[in-house]
């Protein structure tokens, strides 16, 4: 009978165990961590939407406007720095990685912004309904890139809490102490106008005074009637 006691007593140890750990929240970077990276994934998901978006807009727009060659070298080359910039899940942690990977793709935004507003120079272009899909697209893509961000800065703003307050960072010093605080994304000047793509028609400049017609030039002289032959 003493054995059975002392094995049930054993059992009741190592369930309790685990679940005191449990309640004492040792479980919780882990799942912060894990819910943090899931958001970057998404992150990383849109831009990469977008930047597969973008050759073929680039060819639609050099179809009507071959001669805007400076944006269109423009795009092409944003877009190439910005996947040239590796990422992956220890980006979040490296301020200086991240905040090459954050500027190549708000330089993105800026030349798109740029790319977009050739439409209002080509009306050709305006009604094209290749490009018309590929502006609605662009414009859904660039919502869903705000809101991912969004979300990742705040599971982000979570997990760096826990692991810097109370109990969180007893478990962050000892039992995680591979746990180091991410990275968010700032809202700076060129990153709030430059994804902004909304393709609103611009407002028709003010009336100007008519200019006087310029009075009519004199009629040139009629020329002179050859003499009659002798």
């Amino acid at each position: 009978m003493t054995r059975l006691f002392a094995r049930l007593a054993r059992v009741a140890v190592l369930i309790a165990v685990p679940l005191a750990l449990a309640g004492c929240g040792i479980n919780t970077i882990p799942t912060k961590d894990e819910r943090a990276k899931a958001a970057w994934a998404e992150v990383q998901n849109q831009y990469q939407r977008r930047s597969d978006l973008i050759p073929n807009l680039v060819s639609t727009v050099q179809g009507f406007a071959a001669q805007e060659r400076e944006v269109l070298v423009a795009v092409t080359e944003a877009r190439a720095s910005a996947t040239q910039v590796q990422v992956n899940a220890d980006t979040v942690t490296d301020p200086e990685q991240f905040q090459r990977f954050a500027e190549a793709q708000n330089q993105l935004s800026g030349v798109l912004g740029r790319l977009m507003m050739i439409q209002e120079r080509y009306p050709e272009l305006k009604s094209n309904q290749n490009f018309l899909a590929l502006q609605s697209q662009l414009e859904g893509t660039e919502n869903r890139i705000a809101i991912a961000r969004r979300d990742y800065n705040e599971a982000v703003r979570d997990y760096n809490t826990e692991i810097r307050t109370f109990p969180g960072a007893i478990w962050a010093n000892t039992v995680h102490g591979w746990a180091e605080p991410m990275q968010t994304f700032e809202a700076s000047a060129s990153a709030q106008t430059a994804p902004t793509v909304t393709f609103e028609q611009p407002a028709a400049p003010a009336a100007q005074p008519p200019v006087p017609a310029p009075a009519p030039l004199p009629a040139p002289a009629p020329a002179a009637e050859p003499a009659p032959a002798q």
